[in-house]
């Protein structure tokens, strides 16, 4: 079981307490801070209360956000932490709620709209990412999920470059990448059309041309959320270089 899998698959009963979690795992996260995008998801809920819950070493939790309907991130994050998932930690272990610091972003925005101080503090203190933001409707407009699922992780990709302790980028992506083949292996299967010509296209097609195309695009892919995770994965293979990352399925 890989770091993501074991974080986010132990049982949310009240009654579970820390040590259920293995050893080596709790010692991996010890004093070492974690960026996560898609934290408001609902595998990025599970993900930041298993942590702060079962890693209680852990040094901080990064959580990307970004303003949405007037609210402002502190508020979202108070808002986050009223779901149901966090009752257990708000009885057992209050004060590691400290531990969770959003960050001002968007993986829409270039550098992912972080300012220069967050960026600064995430390059100097962040050991693990977690890469969970997406778009996972099925019916999005090509521009908008190319934007979302393969635009994001190429800039996460190149913030993580930066950062100067970092041990394990982990990317969440999906079996359904492949659901056109009937056996899957563990490899990154290639694309037919390059992940950055395909960027380089939604910048100047218009919402009419991308429409005609996007059948020929997917292919026998059934929706552009298949097709703009695979993609995903193809710009982790081309860009991550010596980083070290992994792909976690759901």
């Amino acid at each position: 079981m890989d770091i993501a899998a074991a974080s986010a698959s132990t049982s949310y009963d009240t009654t579970t307490q820390h040590h259920h979690l293995s050893g080596g795992i709790r010692d991996f996260y010890k004093d070492r801070s974690v960026f996560i995008t898609g934290a408001t998801g609902f595998m990025g809920k599970v993900l930041v209360e298993k942590l702060l819950r079962s890693c209680t070493h852990i040094k901080n939790v990064y959580v990307l956000m970004r303003p949405k309907s007037g609210h402002e991130v502190r508020r979202r994050l108070d808002d986050l932490l009223n779901a149901k998932v966090f009752d257990c930690l708000k009885r057992e272990l209050p004060d590691a709620l400290n531990k969770l610091q959003p960050i001002c972003g968007d993986i829409t925005q270039q550098g992912l709209g972080i300012s220069a101080a967050d960026e600064k503090t995430l390059v100097e203190n962040v050991s693990i990412v977690f890469h969970s933001a997406a778009t996972v409707k099925f019916d999005e407009g090509l521009k908008r999920s190319i934007e979302m699922n393969v635009q994001g992780t190429r800039r996460l990709v190149n913030l993580c470059h930066k950062m100067k302790h970092l041990v394990a980028l982990i990317h969440v992506s999906t079996a359904y990448c492949n659901c056109n083949r009937e056996e899957i292996d563990e490899v990154v299967y290639p694309m037919s059309t390059s992940p950055l010509k395909i960027i380089e296209a939604m910048e100047w097609m218009d919402d009419d041309l991308i429409s005609a195309i996007t059948p020929q695009l997917l292919g026998d892919r059934p929706n552009t959320y298949t097709y703009t995770k695979a993609l995903a994965e193809s710009i982790l293979l081309d860009e991550c270089g010596s980083l070290p990352d992994r792909k976690s399925v759901v």
